[in-house]
């Protein structure tokens, strides 16, 4: 009969018997070296990664040390994730009834009464989150003062995550005189004050990390940018045809969208982060570990300590920050003896990132490039001279803008000077008015008053031509004017074709980021784009300078006419006031020779008498 080494280690024969059925032959060096320091009752500081077998490691001491006569609770597992709690429930369940225990996992999600009922019940083993246990605590739910063991697992992640006050609060409901089995995949300083203060002379297990890390998975960094990470991912995939693979984003919003993307690609996938209700999470893990989805995007936190057969493959679509996270992410592969392989993408500004990863590992990770990233760069450089073209042909349809501009300054110049034309005819009109008033005042005298009138009369038809020319220079300043509009209109249609041509290079720039050759063409039509533009645009300048010499033209007849007539009305005045003097001086005359008649009437009629 075949050797069972779990029994050599204290295993009992119906626990060590049922395992060997199920293919565990062989103990892990996590297990061979914790399983009976647990069973003698010491206290333990276990530093071994995820992936090792620790969770048998601390479950089958717990197995073969709890009463089920008693009915308290008797051991407590805290765990960081629900993903966890769930694994290590699972694993528990399967051995429970060989030792007639029973077996409760509480964590956020759940039914708080349901757990409540069930608590009711003879329970010897609880799994738990820190939040949810601590809910049970203050609603008096769970009891805790005849536990006997004590498992904190992956407590490094638990300080990470900030749960470290929720365990200490849990350690002080617990029993003083407790064994307390601690398990972490790295060990930071305030894990170690953490078991000097609560352990009692712990004993220290190490499992060396570096076979387990890197003999075991062959680990790629992919040198890539933002931009060139899918198409590099989904490259991979192709060549890589993993059985399983998990993939890595930073937030939960990277990788709902990166799920997205992939699905509309065709990937059998699914997601995993905190946004998933608890009955979402269960269905994606169920149908992850039948192979009902083959590949799995998935935050940090909600895949910690994720223990799945079959997993070939880790991708770090975003890097890590640590080498702690690294470790925990590239342990889902490699599990247990397997082969894996972790590829970790890279752009330019992680290598902050990728340098801390090494030097925590001791070890530097294969580089290699992204060729999807390197097309991408050459098809930015494109869209970059695309982008130039464009902006060419913006300032060519912003030159013929400006020409537009001029062209209507130079209309609203000849609408001035109409106005001016038509004011000289308005004086001109006067100067006949005043014209036309002098013949009356002639008309009172005697014969000179008569021809005075005749030649206000026409000096007030040299007003009225004078008025008349008035207007025909008013006239040609209108038709000045709207020969500018007309090239306001010229300037304005080569702004618009100035624009077109910058709608075409955005076009073209638009064609260049989709890649290489195809951007190359459209920075080329871009450019040309520009040069029509510009050549629009000093269409537009040339009508502007056209409009701009029609209004001057129309200014200077304008002006000129009108003065011209202006100077014409007013001597036309000064002619008719002449003749009114000389009406008025003829009548004086007249006055007076009628006077010395009147005078000369009297003389003789005294020399008869």
């Amino acid at each position: 009969m075949k050797k069972n080494n779990f029994a050599l280690l204290g295993i009992g024969s119906d626990l060590a018997e049922a395992m060997q059925k199920h293919g565990y032959n062989e103990p892990t060096p996590i297990q061979s070296e914790a399983i009976p320091v647990a069973l003698a009752g010491h206290d333990i500081i276990a530093q071994a990664q995820t992936g090792t077998g620790k969770t048998l490691a601390f479950a089958l001491p717990i197995l073969e040390n709890v009463n089920p006569a008693n009915p308290n609770v008797q051991a407590l597992i805290v765990t960081p994730t629900r993903e966890l709690a769930i694994q290590i429930t699972e694993e528990i369940k399967r051995w429970a009834p060989l030792k007639g225990l029973r077996v409760l996992s509480a964590y956020g999600g759940q039914d708080v009464e349901r757990q409540i009922r069930k608590l009711e019940g003879n329970i010897h083993i609880i799994v738990a989150t820190p939040g949810r246990l601590l809910d049970h605590l203050r609603r008096e739910t769970v009891q805790l003062h005849k536990l006997s063991v004590l498992v904190l697992d992956e407590a490094d992640q638990m300080l990470h995550m900030g749960f470290l006050p929720e365990v200490v609060e849990i350690i002080s409901v617990t029993p003083s005189r407790r064994q307390t089995l601690l398990f972490s995949a790295t060990m930071p300083p305030r894990i170690r004050q953490l078991a000097k203060e609560y352990m009692r002379q712990p004993v220290e297990i190490e499992v060396k990390s570096k076979r387990v890390t890197l003999d075991e998975i062959e680990q790629v960094v992919i040198q890539t940018t933002d931009r060139g990470k899918l198409e590099t991912l989904c490259k991979l995939i192709d060549q890589e045809n993993p059985y399983l693979a998990m993939i890595f984003c930073r937030t939960k919003l990277r990788a709902s969208k990166l799920m997205n993307e992939l699905e509309e690609r065709g990937y059998s996938c699914d997601e995993l982060h905190g946004d998933l209700t608890q009955a979402k999470r269960e269905q994606v893990m169920k149908r992850f570990r039948e192979a009902k989805i083959q590949l799995l995007v998935a935050t940090d936190i909600a895949a910690r300590g994720l223990d799945v057969e079959g997993i070939t493959h880790v991708f770090n679509y975003d890097i890590p920050h640590d080498a702690e996270s690294y470790i925990h992410r590239i342990g889902r592969t490699g599990r247990a003896g397997q082969t894996g392989k972790a590829f970790t993408f890279a752009a330019p500004r992680d290598a902050m990132y990728l340098e801390q990863i090494e030097r925590g590992i001791k070890a530097t990770i294969a580089k290699r490039p992204g060729k999807a990233a390197a097309e991408h760069g050459d098809a930015g450089e494109g869209t970059a001279r695309g982008r130039r073209g464009g902006a060419d042909a913006s300032a060519g349809a912003t030159r013929g803008r400006r020409s537009g501009a001029d062209a209507t300054a130079g209309a609203t110049r000849g609408r001035r000077s109409a106005a001016d034309a038509a004011a000289g005819a308005t004086r001109g009109r006067r100067g006949g008015a005043d014209a036309a008033a002098g013949p009356t005042r002639g008309r009172r005298g005697g014969a000179d008053a008569a021809a005075g009138p005749a030649r206000g009369r026409r000096g007030g038809a040299d007003a009225a031509a004078g008025a008349a020319r008035g207007r025909r220079s008013g006239a040609d300043a209108a038709a000045g004017a709207a020969r500018g509009r007309r090239s306001g209109a010229d300037a304005s249609a080569g702004a618009a074709r100035g624009r077109r041509s910058g709608a075409d290079a955005a076009a073209g720039a638009a064609r260049g980021r989709r890649g290489g050759a195809d951007a190359a063409a459209g920075a080329a039509r871009g450019r040309r784009g520009g040069a029509d533009a510009s050549a629009g645009a000093a269409r537009g300048r040339r009508s502007g300078a056209d409009a701009a010499a029609g209004a001057a033209r129309g200014r200077r007849g304008g002006d000129a006419d009108a003065a011209a007539g202006a100077a014409r009305g007013r001597r036309s005045g000064a002619d008719a006031a002449a003749g009114a003097a000389r009406g008025r001086r003829s009548g004086a005359d007249a006055n007076a020779g009628a006077a010395r008649g009147r005078r000369g009437g009297g003389s003789g009629k005294q020399r008869k008498r």
